[in-house]
């Protein structure tokens, strides 16, 4: 199976030796996303909902650049900072997608580069 690096200057640029997104057939594995300005580089916000919202929107850009959207996500992983702020995950998903949702982690962390409050990274099949 091939393997494809899938890139985009509308979402973050990789902090590392790591793609924003690999495709291997169908399955496109997204990297975690943490909430940076494209443009900047830096965090949109200290605020957890906002950081949150970005969060999204950068993994939009990278699941549209690899021909997908949130409709084809079938896996989430989501890091954060505190737990106290899933609560706000549920409520910018429930913005974003449809049932069925993806399946879902929810991993509580230390700490995130650039002291970021959450990281999400995904799966998205693109096959029919």
């Amino acid at each position: 199976m091939s393997r494809t690096a899938v890139a985009t200057d509308q979402a973050p640029s990789a902090i590392g030796a790591y793609s924003q997104a690999v495709r291997a057939g169908d399955t496109v594995y997204l990297s975690g996303e943490i909430p940076l300005v494209a443009r900047t580089m830096t965090l949109v916000s200290k605020d957890p909902k906002t950081q949150i919202e970005q969060v999204f929107r950068n993994l939009a850009e990278v699941a549209v650049a690899a021909g997908g959207s949130f409709a084809e996500i079938v896996k989430l992983n989501v890091y954060l900072t505190d737990l106290g702020h899933f609560g706000l995950v549920n409520e910018v998903m429930e913005t974003l997608f449809e049932a069925p949702y993806p399946a879902r982690a929810a991993i509580g962390v230390a700490t995130l580069p650039k002291s970021a409050l959450v990281e999400i990274e995904g799966i998205m099949h693109l096959g029919g």
